[in-house]
């Protein structure tokens, strides 16, 4: 496990200090800001059942061979403090002991109290993304879709504005730089508009719309997926690095249906790369996926700011039970295939060609009491890419078993 012990004794020392219920621990009232601390603690299993290539590649077995049929690892250690007040501002400081970076780092003011309408500055998660903006820990699968992880823009140092209640918001962002040093940059903007005709105790539906555009980080893009496992090494569909870029901008689609204890979630993303040196050709990649679940012991969802929210188990000692199936595609081929330039040569690729990626996740939750949960997917992937090594398309069509265990307060 890679886990240093530094890391690992911030997160057991905030899990052991956590009370055992699931609400924030209340600190102290400081300039009149009623000032609170939240964690979350993740530690998940990947197994690989490889076909072409060695997803755990760049591991060392115990053997000192390369490459490992399983890994175990922490993937969140999230430490965050918040406030509320004076008056109608709230605050949040976040921190992912694990990853090593900020998370939400931003004070907002809210316009007569209303949630959905404020002014907010700092690091953020920007306006473009159903899943992308839902709660971590209650993802309804493991690992988010390919194509939110590869599309989404996530947190980014910004201003937003935004407006609404709650049956509809719009908001829009301008941003740069993610916070920590050496991750994303890129500065642009963002809107996303959402809107639910139906909003009742149990019965949902949310439609949504959003659009990002922003400057490429030294004018060079790279666009690649993992196979819907967190802890893999390696990424099955990549566009390699796209030099000579501009501008890249992402339309965003998004609906979601909740009738009692069923939920069906679908999201479409088509991502336009434009690119400025003669001979380098415009990139257009795309990717949805759809997904549906199931409470099994009879929950239903909330709604709040445009996401769905999940609730605690009606019975603590049983806990909530959920089954979910997803299906997801991404295609990053934007080109096509020449014959050689000689003869017994390989063929000449025109355009960009990273690949095409289907993928089917099966899974269970059981959230228990109200600080728990765990869960178990099985990830069975479909994908191709031109390889010039091969000098051919290769199928890969690998499967993962997936577990996650999860502590939060």
């Amino acid at each position: 496990m890679k886990l240093s012990r530094s890391k690992l004794g911030l997160a057991l020392l905030a899990a052991l200090a956590a009370p055992a219920a699931h609400a924030e621990i209340a600190i102290d009232v400081i300039g009149g800001s009623e000032v609170s601390f939240e964690g979350l603690v993740q530690a998940d299993g990947n197994w690989f059942d490889n076909d072409v290539q060695d997803l755990n590649a760049g591991t060392t077995t115990a053997n000192g061979g390369d490459g490992k049929d399983s890994e175990f690892d922490l993937r969140r250690a999230e430490l965050i403090l918040k406030g509320k007040g004076p008056g109608n501002v709230e605050w949040v400081v976040g921190y992912d002991a694990k990853a090593n970076k900020y998370l939400d780092v931003n004070a907002r003011y809210k316009l007569g109290g209303n949630s959905n309408t404020y002014f907010q500055l700092g690091q953020y998660k920007q306006p473009n993304s159903l899943e992308e903006l839902s709660s971590t820990k209650n993802n309804d699968f493991i690992s988010k879709a390919a194509v939110t992880n590869t599309f989404a823009v996530a947190r980014r140092l910004g201003g937003a504005v935004g407006w609404g209640d709650s049956d509809w918001s719009v908001t829009g962002s301008i941003f740069g730089r993610e916070l920590t040093r050496n991750l994303a940059h890129g500065s642009g903007y963002g809107v996303r508009g959402t809107w639910a005709p139906i909003n009742e105790s149990g019965n949902v539906l949310h439609l949504g719309l959003s659009y990002a555009d922003y400057d490429t980080d030294a004018d060079t893009l790279r666009l690649r997926a993992r196979p819907n496992a967190d802890l893999a090494t390696v990424r099955l569909v990549d566009t390699g690095n796209m030099t000579d870029t501009d501008r890249v901008s992402t339309l965003g689609l998004e609906s979601f249906w909740v009738t009692g204890p069923f939920k069906v979630q679908g999201e479409y993303y088509k991502t336009d790369v434009s690119r400025y040196r003669a001979g380098s050709k415009d990139f257009t990649g795309d990717g949805w996926y759809v997904s549906g679940v199931w409470n099994i012991t009879g929950e239903s969802w909330g709604y709040k700011s445009g996401v769905p929210t999940t609730g605690l188990p009606d019975e603590p000692a049983s806990g909530l039970w959920q089954l979910g199936l997803r299906f997801d595609n991404i295609d990053l081929d934007d080109g096509s295939l020449l014959a050689p330039a000689a003869p017994g040569g390989a063929p000449r690729v025109d355009g960009v060609l990273g690949g095409k990626q289907d993928i089917w996740t099966v899974g269970v939750n059981w959230y228990w009491r109200s600080n728990f949960k765990f869960a178990l997917n099985y990830v069975m992937v479909d994908s191709s890419r031109y390889s010039s090594a091969a000098r051919a398309v290769v199928d890969d069509d690998p499967n993962i078993l997936e577990a996650r265990a999860q502590f939060y307060w």
